[in-house]
């Protein structure tokens, strides 16, 4: 997905989605980690909308699917797709969401709709490099940066009472 906007708009989702997985595929094939089908499907959950899943979500999906019920299952499948930049954590909400610019090495920034959850990523690499330079100042140096913000979307906003 190269458009960020389109977490808030209609778009072709099953393209999104496929296309998403199929990066996915090759990142895991060029690191040498393995895809197992329950990594694949909690991606591929993940995927199906453009909202953030808790774990149990997650689990409660993967047991449905007979991946099993106990909670390692989900967070470790969880824990690899962070790991392999496949998926993020999303603090603000505890839950994760899948990546949408695999495309490359980035610092992205979170744009959380409180109402309906969905989630746009973005690269947000001038943001980051202000952190770092502010960081540095203080002699800090920063190793990670999670830039959420919340707020209403396109669809929300039009819903919200005036």
């Amino acid at each position: 997905m190269s458009d960020p906007a389109c977490a808030f708009q209609k778009h072709d989702h099953g393209t999104c989605s496929r296309d998403a997985l199929l990066r996915a595929e090759e990142i895991c094939r060029e690191a040498g980690a393995r895809l197992t089908p329950v990594r694949r499907r909690a991606l591929e959950i993940l995927l199906e909308e453009h909202r953030a899943l808790g774990a149990y979500d997650v689990l409660e999906r993967l047991a449905a699917d007979g991946f099993g019920s106990q909670p390692p299952v989900a967070y470790r499948a969880l824990e690899f797709l962070v790991d392999q930049g496949l998926a993020h954590r999303i603090r603000r909400l505890n839950a994760f969401a899948a990546c949408t610019t695999l495309e490359c090495d980035h610092a992205p920034a979170f744009f959380i709709c409180k109402s309906c959850k969905a989630v746009a990523e973005t690269p947000a690499d001038t943001l980051r490099a202000q952190i770092d330079k502010a960081g540095a100042a203080l002699g800090f140096v920063v190793e990670r940066a999670n830039v959420e913000a919340l707020g209403l979307c396109p669809s929300c906003q039009t819903e919200a009472p005036a």
